[in-house]
């Protein structure tokens, strides 16, 4: 079954807590990642999101792979959009199930976090200037989850 999506169309309506219910599971936890509009001192008109879908879904999967590993964790969902997104739109939603809540953070943020600095999905920003530029995310990296050897 897989667990990461890309999706050219709204993703809001999506009911993703179906996606990964279970008897088993009290703790869900959902991110829901929106268009916002300033960046960096910069106010923002919209977002345009560009995927390589294949590697995407590939990198997504093995992500939630590795989450699967490190935590006691039952489901994970994830969908990201590309093209066109204004502000306030869904950009991405992920929602894990576990036994508890605690567990269900820890993979959310997880996760997330791999996916924005794994995943080739790009970000080209819209300014209220009329300008844009594709957006390399400082802060991802503070957050990357590195391999302990």
């Amino acid at each position: 079954m897989q667990n990461f999506h890309i999706s050219a169309q709204a993703i809001e309506d999506i009911d993703i807590v179906a996606k990964v219910a279970t008897p088993q599971s009290g703790g869900y936890v959902i991110f829901d990642g929106r268009v916002r509009d300033h960046n960096e001192n910069r106010d923002v008109t919209h977002l345009e999101y560009q995927a390589y879908e294949a590697l995407a879904v590939k990198e997504g999967e093995r992500i939630i792979k590795e989450a699967g590993e490190r935590y006691n964790i039952h489901k994970v969902f994830c969908i990201h959009r590309t093209g066109d997104l204004k502000i306030g739109e869904s950009a991405v939603r992920l929602i894990v199930s576990a036994k508890h809540r605690g567990t269900a953070f820890e993979a959310c943020e997880f996760i997330i976090d791999e996916l924005k600095t794994r995943v080739p999905i790009w970000k080209n920003e819209h300014y209220t200037d009329g300008s844009s530029g594709w957006v390399e995310c400082h802060e991802c990296s503070k957050h990357a989850h590195h391999e302990e050897h």
